[in-house]
């Protein structure tokens, strides 16, 4: 037997995300929302508005990506429910807002996090810092840390 079927098959499994968000970035940002899970049901209130899919998308972050990202569905809970137009929602709001002529410097994953969290001003909000904090956690310890410190935290009793 040829070993092209082999090499062509492990071709097939190896998916590359290549937005313009970093993988990494872009794993531990989906963690710290939803631990990385397609929510049941897809949304639930937030601030006064729905948050949808595994990034918690909000309409008007959906319509601001597409002004980058492409029609996206043209449905924002499409798209949310999508797991490759949610992380081409985020990758369009990150090409619309976390920009080097916006934030003096070519962007990083904690620009990228405090933008996705806070809006296109949130690198520069105080408020945000916490959430760059649970991404940066996850950037240093993979996905999932997070919920487990967050989870043993809140389930441990003392005394």
């Amino acid at each position: 037997m040829s070993p092209t079927p082999i090499i062509l098959f492990a071709s097939l499994l190896v998916v590359v995300h290549a937005g313009y968000v970093p993988d990494a970035c872009m794993n531990c940002i989906c963690d710290v929302e939803t631990n990385c899970r397609m929510p049941d049901p897809l949304c639930h209130m937030d601030g006064g508005s729905p948050s949808c899919g595994p990034f918690q998308l909000k309409r008007a972050y959906w319509l601001d990506a597409r002004l980058k990202g492409g029609d996206l569905m043209n449905d924002w809970q499409k798209c949310a429910a999508s797991w490759t137009c949610s992380r081409q929602c985020v990758d369009g709001y990150m090409e619309r807002y976390a920009v080097r002529s916006r934030l003096g410097h070519n962007p990083t994953c904690e620009d990228f996090s405090r933008i996705h969290n806070g809006g296109p001003n949130g690198f520069k909000m105080a408020a945000t810092l916490l959430y760059w904090e649970r991404v940066k956690k996850c950037l240093v310890g993979g996905p999932g840390l997070y919920q487990v410190e967050h989870h043993l935290k809140n389930n441990t009793k003392l005394g």
